[in-house]
């Protein structure tokens, strides 16, 4: 990389360490080449000047150029603001500060041309700019940002101290004027010139300080494609490496395990989706290369049989199988559903978790070692160097977005040759996404309820709605039904106020007194036993009401529950009140899920709200969740690290990713390695951006 990209920000003129520390510690600048890559969140174009007599009030940001003529300070103390006619001869203009009075009236001078730029109020029939934008019109000249002009992301924080957006452009003009500002090309000839790109470093000076509009497109095309391509290749080449280079295990045999559980013990016929998953899977591990497969199933689409019946597959070969899952409810909830199908056959099932007690953990590090144990479902306790297979054939992840890169990596070490991986997800991933973060694993997908289940009625209701809904409640639980009802906080929140689970569930308890009716309450800081002793009230049926928080977004399975009601749910998110819903619609009867919400509700609250009542679909409304949220904050990546994107969006440049994983794919068939004279300048930047990259493989 250029040494001058990598001088520390400090270094920069008019930088120093103050400034420096804010930009390190709220945009992760550390150098001139973090500098560059912070691209400007959008542009504003500048090329029109205004007069004072076309302000209208239809106007949004405008420039105008003039001299300013009389100031005065009118107030005194805190309460003082500053006034300043300006003139451009076609009329006046007022221009307003409420802040920083002393520097500006010490700054502006009278009969100086300035090119001002805000957003003109209407005040009194007239019109005036508060805060404008200043330049000096000399300092100006045969600057690019003259025209259109970048808008960079900064803190409250770093304004007041003086670092704004218009302080990071003049850095970042700093950096690519200077003559050592250089860039090598990283994208291979043939692609450069396949798409008409621009070179490297025109992209970089066009996307901050673009000539005209049509020239900061084409950078935005170039440096799009870019991210996206690194990232594909990496994937790919990870993919390529695993099914060409690395050898697997083996799972040649259907044996006894399979056979028997597929025709004595199976509790229903499999759907289509669950069938054609397994041939997708029985493939895969048959080929002596390691299988590392996403399946993806919407709550309730039979993804644990799946998982157990590849578990079959694995012990009929001689080979243990383990199941990792993100929390205790979820890893008990599995190993109670893998007991309860395979209570009639000779495999051993155990689970392990932070609550287990030493005796028994000795006792499964035994039978582990030994090849006793067949399949160990647990927590990320899994994952100790204490907790020692015989012979691991096949992990499988549940909701595996919740545990981090290195926590992964562990289990696959725990055979010589890498045991297959299933990942399971009841989180509809949208094909973008699932390219973009999933890219390195082969994907199945169960499409398809199992038969008898019926489409949840989903409506949404405001609070001054409760009595009806309150009534409806009582109609369910005379028909022998029960009910969820979920908060979305413990306590109540000074600054919150939404009903906390606590005074909901003495309301409930109001409305729905006792002997004739029971109530179960679970949250997060409930002891586990209290909390498994509170489910288990309602699983038996022992309480018809569960008022609980979102630990029963995964992990609870009550057929006979038919009715979720989700209190404040304009505060959820889609992908949260999509499990949540799946938690009923679990048995043959009609289910219906209850959104309940104040009136005041923001636009993505109504369109979150609307999807849910438009459809039961995973991947539509996973779709919408990622034009709302973005790829940072959906599956959990911005916590993870896994997807960094400083520029493309993967909500909308689904073209653009297609395109970028078809070109690595054809420069990784053609040189996997990299080591062609054509592919040298994309070796040297791969070697880089693979030391440096934040985020890792799935396995």
């Amino acid at each position: 990389m250029n040494p001058f990209l990598q001088t520390p920000i400090e270094y920069l003129k008019g930088v120093g360490p103050a400034k420096a520390e804010l930009l390190k510690k709220d945009l992760e600048i550390f150098n001139f080449h973090d500098l560059i890559f912070n691209f400007p969140y959008r542009h504003i174009d500048r090329s029109r000047i205004y007069k004072v007599k076309e302000i209208d009030a239809s106007l949004a940001y405008i420039q105008l150029k003039g001299t300013i003529g009389n100031m005065r300070t009118i107030g005194e103390g805190r309460a003082s603001r500053l006034v300043a006619e300006f003139y451009d001869g076609s009329g006046v203009l007022e221009l307003v500060w409420f802040q920083g009075v002393k520097w500006v009236k010490e700054n502006l001078k009278a009969n100086k041309t300035y090119l001002i730029f805000g957003k003109p109020s209407e005040f009194n029939g007239s019109f005036n700019m508060v805060h404008p934008s200043l330049d000096d019109l000399e300092d100006l000249q045969n600057k690019r940002y003259l025209h259109i002009m970048p808008l960079y992301n900064c803190s409250e924080k770093m304004k007041a101290r003086g670092v704004d957006s218009k302080a990071i452009m003049k850095m970042v003009h700093a950096v690519i004027s200077d003559p050592r500002f250089e860039l090598a090309e990283n994208i291979p000839t043939q692609i450069l010139t396949k798409f008409n790109f621009l070179n490297r470093k025109d992209a970089f000076l066009q996307i901050h300080f673009p000539e005209n509009l049509d020239k900061l497109g084409k950078a935005e095309h170039r440096l799009k494609f870019e991210e996206l391509f690194f990232i594909q290749l990496r994937l790919l080449r990870y993919k390529m490496n695993r099914t060409q280079v690395v050898n697997g295990i083996r799972l040649e045999q259907i044996g006894d395990f399979f056979n028997t559980f597929y025709n004595s013990y199976l509790p229903f016929e499999l759907t289509n989706a669950q069938k054609r998953v397994l041939k997708e899977i029985r493939a895969d591990v048959k080929r002596g290369i390691q299988m590392n497969r996403l399946l993806q199933g919407d709550v309730g689409s039979g993804k644990t049989v799946v998982a157990l019946m590849v578990m079959l597959m694995a012990l009929d070969n001689n080979y243990q199988a383990c199941m990792m899952a993100p929390t205790e409810i979820l890893a008990q909830q599995h190993y109670q559903t893998l007991v309860s199908l395979l209570k009639d056959m000779p495999v051993k099932v155990a689970l392990l978790t932070g609550s287990t007690k030493t005796k028994e953990r000795r006792q499964i590090a035994i039978d582990l070692e030994s090849g006793d144990l067949h399949i160990l479902v647990g927590t990320h306790a899994l994952i100790e160097d204490k907790v020692v297979f015989k012979n691991l054939g096949l992990a499988i992840v549940d909701e595996q977005h919740r545990f981090g890169v290195e926590q992964r990596a562990r289990l696959w070490k725990k055979n010589t040759y890498p045991p297959h991986v299933l990942v399971m997800t009841a989180t509809p991933i949208p094909r973008t996404l699932a390219m973009t973060l999933y890219g390195d694993l082969d994907t199945s997908i169960i499409d398809e309820l199992p038969a008898g289940r019926k489409p949840i009625h989903t409506v949404h209701r405001f609070d001054a709605s409760r009595l009806q809904v309150y009534g409806f409640i009582q109609q369910q639980i005379t028909l022998g039904r029960q009910v969820y009802i979920v908060y979305p906080l413990i306590e109540e929140s000074e600054k919150l106020t939404y009903k906390s689970l606590v005074d909901g569930f003495e309301s409930i308890i109001k409305e729905f007194p006792a002997p004739k009716y029971a109530v179960s309450m679970v949250h997060g800081k409930l002891k586990p036993a209290d909390k498994d002793f509170e489910m288990q009230r309602f699983v038996r049926g022992e309480t018809q009401i569960m008022v609980a928080t979102t630990v029963i977004e995964v992990g609870v399975n009550v057929p006979n529950a038919s009715v979720m009601i989700i209190e404040s749910a304009e505060k959820f998110g889609l992908s949260q009140l999509h499990q949540l819903r799946g938690r009923v619609g679990r048995g043959a009867d009609q289910s219906y899920c209850i959104l309940m919400s104040g009136h005041e509700l923001s636009n993505d609250a109504r369109l979150r709200l609307k999807t849910m009542t438009e459809t039961t679909d995973g991947f539509k409304i996973a779709e919408v969740d990622l034009k709302l949220r973005g790829p940072g904050e959906l599956e959990g990546t911005a916590q993870s690290g896994s997807l960094d994107l400083k520029i493309a969006d993967i909500s909308e440049d689904y073209v653009l990713i297609e395109q970028a994983r078809n070109e690595a794919k054809l420069v990784l068939e053609n040189d996997i390695n990299l080591e062609k004279d054509v592919n040298k300048s994309l070796s040297l930047y791969f070697a880089l951006y693979q030391k440096n990259a934040k985020w890792g493989r799935i396995s």
